[in-house]
């Protein structure tokens, strides 16, 4: 693994809360909460956050659901954990864990984009199978997928707190269209009263094609469906995913 890989979880976790303020997760969070309710084919109490990180997500969704979240990440999960210290949080790997119980519903978000082979995404579904109640439903949604990717996508956000100015930018380049895998490269421009430090940091995310994550959820046992049309940024399907009664 490269020395400055996945700092966004690691040392530089910190930053998190600074990138975006938990606000700018309102809208999608109540989208995926009404989602949950509409398909599950049980009342809805209990959710399970696997891959939580920062918490974001899990602050809204604990206005309607019971929140429970797991992460690789401890740094990430100080952060969700004062975020919302009401929520239980553990720390765990999204693809083998085992709480012992399970739960009405099951969020996936920006986590599954780590699962760089097949295999992985795949043990991720069928851990999400085996948490969800029958008459469960699980969200799950691709940041990206093979067909669609945007070869050296660049993103610039800025923030600002009492002492400081954060300029975040991320790029996104595919070196192999060949495997399953794109680099995500960050640098983090931060002035402390004025003086500059630099810091970078690099993510192998997975790239699938839209096929496969339909033939690998089929695999783990769902009754999947699709909604499209603008739920997600990148206007990407969200998968429904329903464990049979």
């Amino acid at each position: 693994m490269k020395k400055n890989a996945n700092r966004l979880y690691k040392d530089l976790a910190w930053l998190w809360p600074i990138w975006e303020d938990v606000e700018v997760y309102r809208e999608e969070s109540e989208l995926f909460a009404r989602i949950i309710k509409r398909h599950a084919k049980i009342k809805v109490r209990t959710l399970l956050d696997m891959g939580c990180g920062g918490g974001k997500n899990a602050f809204h969704l604990k206005r309607h659901f019971e929140v429970t979240g797991i992460d690789i990440s401890k740094p990430m999960l100080a952060n969700a954990r004062k975020l919302n210290p009401e929520c239980e949080f553990r720390s765990a790997d999204v693809r083998n864990f085992d709480l012992k119980r399970q739960f009405d519903s099951v969020f996936i978000n920006d986590a599954i984009t780590y699962m760089t082979t097949k295999t992985d995404l795949l043990r991720a579904f069928k851990t999400a199978h085996k948490h969800l109640k029958p008459g469960g439903v699980m969200i799950v949604h691709p940041d990206e997928c093979r067909g669609r990717f945007e070869q050296n996508e660049t993103t610039v956000w800025k923030a600002k707190t009492d002492d400081m100015d954060i300029t975040f930018t991320e790029n996104q380049y595919d070196p192999n269209p060949r495997d399953n895998t794109f680099e995500k490269t960050l640098l983090y421009l931060i002035r402390k009263k004025g003086k500059l430090r630099i810091e970078h940091d690099s993510h192998v995310c997975g790239l699938f094609e839209l096929g496969a994550w339909r033939q690998l959820l089929k695999r783990a046992e769902f009754q999947v469906r699709e909604k499209k049309g603008g739920v997600t940024s990148n206007d990407l399907p969200v998968f429904l995913c329903v464990k049979p009664l």
